[in-house]
């Protein structure tokens, strides 16, 4: 894979957000990875080396905070960017102080969306991409 090809975990159980999410990124020269709920997102994440993770607030089986949680714990560089259509300052909070790196409410300008991921690809602080064991 070349340098500059990054890997990104899209994950949200709106099939049309992830085809868009994916054909904009894919676009961009980005590997996408897509998982409709946030359990079906911890499987990929486990085996697949993941530079980003963009995720859904509100999910089946798994919402996105919970999500975010499970992510922090083995590996809390990893940079996530949460979405939602229902946004508000209690999930704001919950999802910043769990370590998001983005806050975004749907809907938002893929230009808006597109600059936060350039931002968070961009940025060489200490972080590792995921990597498999």
């Amino acid at each position: 894979m070349p340098e500059d090809k990054k890997k990104i975990l899209v994950v949200d159980d709106e099939e049309d957000t992830c085809l868009l999410l994916s054909k904009v990124l894919s676009r961009e020269g980005h590997d996408v990875l897509i998982a409709y709920n946030g359990a079906e997102a911890l499987e990929i994440f486990e085996r697949e080396e993941v530079k980003l993770i963009i995720t859904d607030m509100k999910m089946p089986k798994m919402d996105g905070i919970s999500f975010l949680k499970k992510v922090r714990k083995t590996h809390p560089h990893i940079r996530v960017i949460i979405m939602t259509a229902y946004g508000g300052v209690e999930s704001y909070l919950d999802a910043m102080n769990f370590g998001a790196f983005e806050y975004l409410n749907k809907p938002f300008e893929i230009k808006e969306l597109m600059n936060i991921i350039n931002n968070a690809l961009d940025i060489k602080s200490a972080e590792k991409p995921h990597e498999k064991d």
